[in-house]
């Protein structure tokens, strides 16, 4: 009889053990059960794309942190809308990404209706995007639902690439990053490229002085900036982020950005400021400081990233169509 009670009681435990890992957070292989295939299919797709078109990978990537910055990583960035987080300025360059997970989400339905989230699609495609560009795999924890709110009007929040470091790592703070997680997600910044019109400001009229150039820029690569984005030249041309390197998930950008040879001010602002200049020393590997392995860091700070304001248990929906509510 006592026995009889100790392995109902040890069955009761283990089942509500289970119930919190599911509702009450996220959990690697979330999945394995109700739909085992759902992170390769993911993958599989994504690898499909990333051939046809490898500018998808830096934008999945950064699909994934506009997602979660604004209210939390619950897919509402996919939203097709008037006044959706979709139509405003900082997802516009995104365009090539939503396909991706269209097409993902077309797949997992069919082999797992009603089971996987747009959110954790979304999620998974950040990380297979930088396994396709060179990166450093990592289990991502799944188990996020979809989001029944979109508004253009909350993007407000993200960084912007004029932002001062105290500003972002006062964005940062307020959803539970530190300055390493700041310096590290920046560092995403090693794949993708960014719109000249983002950067003539600090070439030729930096701090209003019309003719003025940033002085952090080097003055060997200052040239060099100047030729990929001339005066009154087309402000939508795209230029690397990471100058000579920009389609490889790798340390160049932090040495670019040591060599005064970053291409937005607020990440050349990595090097200036002192409370971030460590962590580029660190992941560089400089003599003096305990390193950091860039790879390794940036996974765990992407999980970290990947547990705001999520949606779990029952809170959220998991949509048929990731552009569009139930």
């Amino acid at each position: 009889m006592a026995k009889s009670v100790l392995v109902v009681a040890l069955l009761l435990a283990m089942s509500a053990t289970m119930a919190y890992g599911q509702a009450g957070g996220l959990k690697v292989g979330f999945y394995s059960r109700t739909c085992p295939r759902a992170e390769s299919i993911v993958k599989s797709t994504v690898q499909s794309h990333f051939n046809s078109n490898p500018v998808v990978a830096p934008k999945l990537l950064r699909m994934h942190f506009h997602d979660c910055f604004v209210k939390g990583c619950d897919g509402s960035i996919l939203i097709t809308g008037s006044s959706t987080e979709k139509t405003a300025g900082p997802n516009l360059s995104l365009g090539p990404a939503f396909p991706v997970i269209d097409d993902a989400k077309t797949q997992l339905e069919k082999a797992c209706p009603g089971v996987v989230s747009c959110a954790d699609i979304v999620a998974l495609a950040a990380r297979d995007s930088v396994v396709l560009t060179k990166g450093v795999s990592w289990s991502v924890p799944t188990g996020r639902r979809d989001g029944r709110v979109s508004s253009a009007s909350d993007t407000n929040n993200l960084p912007s690439p004029f932002e001062s470091i105290a500003s972002q790592t006062k964005k940062f703070s307020d959803l539970g990053l530190n300055v390493q997680d700041l310096v590290t997600l920046v560092g995403g910044h090693t794949i993708g490229t960014v719109a000249c019109q983002f950067v003539t400001g600090r070439l030729y009229n930096f701090n209003g002085t019309n003719g003025a150039s940033d002085p952090a820029i080097s003055a060997s690569f200052l040239p060099t900036l100047k030729a990929l984005c001339p005066q009154n030249g087309d402000g939508t041309k795209r230029v690397a982020l990471d100058n000579g390197s920009g389609n490889l998930f790798d340390t160049s950008f932090f040495s670019n950005v040591r060599n005064g040879r970053g291409i937005i001010q607020s990440d050349e602002n990595l090097w200036t400021d002192a409370s971030t200049k460590p962590f580029v020393q660190r992941f560089l590997g400089i003599r003096g400081l305990s390193g950091l392995n860039f790879n390794a860091e940036f996974g765990k700070s992407m999980v970290k990233m990947g547990n705001i304001g999520v949606k779990t248990g029952t809170n959220g929906e998991i949509r048929k169509v990731c552009s569009a509510f139930n």
